[in-house]
């Protein structure tokens, strides 16, 4: 009895979800034919305007053709318009240009007769102008031969003049040194006498031998600088030599300098100066304004010299 109601509950419930479910899927196919009937109503409608908007195309396409036809007609007129203008311009140019070159020719030909009297006269002209040139320049080196040899002459002899003199100031100036030589030959006897009488040198009373030395170094001096041919000056030269060895006798050494290369750590006070004679890179001693004295081995005096550098 049980399974027989129970059953029957299982079909009675079947058949209701089955009426629910056929009813919903209807209300679904009814909704879904709604929006397809709307859809189709829109695409009709949608179609309907594509029409008349196609129409309106054609229409102003039309008139927009008719509109560049006529411009482009008017515009080939406006251009043929201007290409007459031309043509009529060009040829009254035309006949303008062949006017000028008319006027133009009998203006050549006028000139070119001109031309050829002008050439003719200029070749005259020309050929004054070239002797008048030649004639110049003959005259010309003529005075500057003339005027070179005069300034020669001249120069040979101011060189000349200057060489004599220098020669003959050089002569007066040994005279002058061996007057001098004799009064320090004389002061050597009296110094040599007094040295033996008052024993100066053990006094240490050098003031005599400095500037006897100060006088021989400045004469040696102007000898390094003379000719050697100077008329006494060998001579002269032995003179203050012999003094030196005199005083080199008493203990007196007078030290040479003159002409000889400097060479660093010397003991003297040096004034460098440049000179273009003396080779490039040497030093050498070319003038003694103090000379450096010796007293039995000991300097008393040290030097002051001037020495020339080679550029």
């Amino acid at each position: 009895m049980k399974k027989t109601l129970l059953i029957i509950i299982l079909v009675t419930v079947s058949n209701l979800f089955a009426q629910q479910t056929d009813s919903k899927l209807g209300e679904t196919v009814n909704n879904l034919q709604i929006q397809v009937n709307q859809q189709q109503a829109d695409i009709q409608k949608l179609y309907s305007e594509l029409n008349k908007e196609y129409r309106t195309y054609r229409i102003v396409k039309k008139n927009l053709n008719q509109k560049i036809i006529d411009k482009k007609e008017e515009l080939v007129d406006s251009l043929n318009t201007l290409i007459d203008k031309s043509k009529a311009e060009l040829a009254s140019i035309n006949e303008q240009l062949k006017t000028k070159i008319k006027e133009t020719d009998k203006i050549v030909v006028s000139n070119n007769s001109k031309i050829s009297d002008l050439g003719n006269s200029l070749d005259k002209n020309r050929l004054y102008w070239i002797i008048g040139t030649l004639a110049t320049l003959l005259l010309g080196g003529l005075v500057y031969w003339l005027l070179g040899k005069r300034i020669q002459s001249s120069k040979i002899d101011v060189e000349t003049q200057i060489k004599n003199t220098k020669a003959s100031l050089e002569e007066e100036s040994v005279k002058l040194d061996t007057k001098l030589v004799e009064v320090l030959t004389k002061q050597l006897d009296v110094f040599k006498v007094d040295q033996a009488i008052t024993s100066q040198a053990n006094d240490n009373d050098h003031s005599l031998v400095l500037k006897v030395a100060d006088r021989l170094t400045a004469m040696e001096t102007n000898h390094y600088r003379m000719d050697p041919k100077t008329k006494g000056l060998k001579q002269l030269v032995r003179a203050v030599k012999s003094i030196k060895e005199n005083y080199l006798a008493s203990g007196y050494e007078i030290v040479e300098m003159i002409g000889q290369e400097y060479k660093d750590g010397l003991n003297v006070t040096a004034n460098f100066i440049p000179s273009e004679e003396i080779e490039t890179g040497k030093r050498v001693i070319t003038r003694i304004i103090k000379p450096q004295v010796n007293f039995n081995g000991k300097m008393i005096q040290a030097a002051q010299i001037e020495v020339s550098v080679g550029e």
